[in-house]
């Protein structure tokens, strides 16, 4: 790349509020970095590691069965569980369904989740060493030279593209909207990357590049504000982030879409977790 650019105090401002939003969302209660489990429910009622009662789905319907002694109750009501409950969910959708534990009742959260069409259970544990432990993530010092202009090109129609996960069993599709266009300092072909809409027409882009398995995890995502009427986008490369993926490996995270490669080290953003 070129000569470096100096940042701005109001840039360098900017950015240190994001991280440290960033590292308070990682934070939070039952969030992701409290997963310690993640298993298949079987057709039979069965055991399940970490957490009490039975548990089972007929492939439309997940149901629990358990007493008040194994202290489990509904995470929007507090009620106990008791005798056998059911939920039903569609595809990728999630419940944050009962919980167990701790002082409070409240330490372990079961999230009820469907992957591939199956049913599974995640745990959610406050008191996972991953999060007691936790300091931050690693990233790169801020630099304006990753801030890049490029270019939205949208689609007529959105475009579901198969796609692998974090999770060797679980497909996804991701919903393209349209390719980020842009060329890297120095660099002297184009870039095209599928991207996601999020809300308010923001984009997401899932991308690998030359950086990942050495200083940064196999891929990140990067948030792009709403393309202006013209198409153009700025594309901030130093709010590049880790999937969850990254830190547990029970997620079930969205892996690029093949082709989605930037052919260059993009050193910005989030780099591996510390162990």
């Amino acid at each position: 790349m070129s000569s470096p650019t100096t940042a701005t105090d109001a840039q360098l401002a900017r950015w240190e509020r994001f991280r440290a939003g960033r590292h308070s969302a990682l934070a939070a209660d039952h969030g992701w970095l409290t997963l310690t489990s993640f298993q298949w429910l079987e057709s039979d009622p069965s055991e399940v590691e970490l957490v009490p009662g039975r548990w089972s789905t007929d492939g439309s319907t997940a149901f629990l069965s358990a007493s008040a002694a194994d202290g489990l109750t509904f995470v929007g009501t507090g009620e106990p569980v008791e005798g056998t409950v059911s939920a039903v969910l569609e595809d990728e959708e999630s419940l944050m369904w009962v919980q167990f534990g701790g002082a409070d009742g409240k330490q372990v959260v079961v999230e009820l989740a469907v992957r591939a069409d199956k049913y599974a259970i995640r745990t959610r544990d406050n008191g996972s060493p991953v999060l007691t432990g936790f300091t931050g993530v690693p990233s790169y010092d801020y630099n304006p030279d990753w801030v890049i202009q490029g270019r939205f090109e949208a689609y007529d129609e959105p475009r579901d593209v198969p796609i692998g996960t974090a999770n060797p069993l679980v497909d996804g599709v991701h919903r393209s909207v349209g390719e980020v266009v842009f060329r890297v300092p120095g660099s002297t072909h184009d870039i095209r990357l599928h991207a996601e809409e999020e809300k308010l027409g923001a984009l997401n882009v899932t991308f690998h590049d030359e950086t990942n398995g050495d200083t940064t995890d196999e891929w990140r995502k990067v948030f792009i504000p709403k393309p202006r009427p013209d198409g153009s986008v700025v594309i901030d490369f130093n709010r590049s982030i880790n999937y969850p993926s990254a830190f547990t490996p029970y997620g079930t995270c969205p892996m690029p879409v093949r082709g989605n490669s930037i052919d260059v080290r993009v050193e910005a953003g989030e780099k591996l977790p510390q162990e």
